[in-house]
């Protein structure tokens, strides 16, 4: 039995080390993408994971499955394919500090997935279905995720969604919006982040969950706001958690998905509906997501920055 599967992109981080006097950045290459880094965090926290998706045959595609393996990820889901490159991400700094993002996915290995290449009985196994929408952005893998939401839902499985908007990544934002709004319509538990909630609905983070729970069918729904914590709502409870404060920030990349994959490792250990949670038990499970998130902040990447069990309960 798998708890929780994921579809979605695994690629390589490039983050910024350090600029030349000509401006060009010295990077160090991490293990990424998204549904990866969710999985990171869930499995360190001892649920049962697996990853669909695909990676080029090359040296980065192989040195991320061995990292997946290392992790606990079960890879069966995982397609190699000689025809593309392994996705790659670059993290570059502007003047304020902000992260900019840019991808060499012209088309990148993740966009290629095509439905009939997926085993399903992966899907069959889960108790929980992730995604998020890079996966959105191109065919043939628009349509290989919708029909695996599609499929998952007719299952009956729990479906988990964080829509992650990288505007690079899309040729038109209407279209993202178009998307980002039909992935909210499928899911169960959205993890979306205050500058998403404006960037779709142009309302602030109470409102917009608000928002969300009543017009979508979302049972549960966390706001992130970045080192203002994470508001969270469901059908009988709220409430707003602040972030882990008094750490050194080092690299936020990832920090989002690893809130969701801890959050979401927490209420699968409840037993219960996400919509039936009470307050103190969601403010004990965004602590815990909160915590997790904040600490790896303090390491470079998203994979290999999740945090020991150990280490987020004594920080809470």
């Amino acid at each position: 039995m798998i708890d929780v599967v994921a579809l979605g992109e695994l690629l390589i981080d490039f983050a910024t080390q350090s600029v030349d006097g000509e401006g060009y950045p010295t990077m160090a290459a991490h293990p990424g993408g998204a549904p990866a880094n969710f999985l990171a965090a869930l499995t360190k926290f001892g649920a049962k994971t697996a990853l669909i998706g695909k990676v080029g045959s090359d040296t980065f595609g192989k040195l991320l499955l061995g990292t997946l393996q290392k992790a606990g990820i079960e890879t069966k889901g995982m397609v190699v394919t000689d025809d593309v490159f392994t996705t790659l991400a670059f993290v570059t700094f502007d003047a304020h500090g902000d992260r900019e993002f840019a991808f060499s996915r012209k088309p990148g290995a993740d966009t290629c997935l095509q439905f009939e290449e997926i085993d399903l009985s992966i899907i069959d196994q889960a108790k929980v279905f992730h995604f998020g929408t890079l996966s959105l952005t191109d065919e043939p893998a628009r349509s290989a995720t919708q029909k695996c939401v599609a499929y998952a839902k007719q299952a009956g499985k729990l479906i988990t969604y964080d829509p992650n908007l990288r505007k690079p990544l899309w040729a038109d934002l209407e279209e993202a919006k178009k998307q980002l709004i039909w992935g909210l319509g499928q899911a169960d538990v959205v993890k979306i982040s205050d500058e998403e909630v404006e960037f779709l609905f142009g309302l602030g983070v109470q409102e917009g969950a608000k928002y969300i729970l009543e017009n979508f069918g979302v049972k549960l729904v966390f706001v992130t706001c970045g080192a203002d914590g994470c508001f969270f709502k469901n059908a009988v409870a709220e409430g707003h958690v602040p972030s882990l404060s008094g750490i050194k920030v080092i690299d936020t990349t990832g920090a989002g998905d690893i809130f969701g994959g801890s959050a979401v490792s927490q209420i699968l250990k409840t037993g219960k509906a996400p919509e039936t949670l009470t307050e103190a038990e969601l403010r004990q499970i965004v602590r815990f997501a909160c915590t997790s998130a904040g600490l790896s902040t303090t390491k470079p990447g998203g994979i290999s920055a999740v945090p020991d069990y150990e280490d987020v309960i004594s920080n809470m």
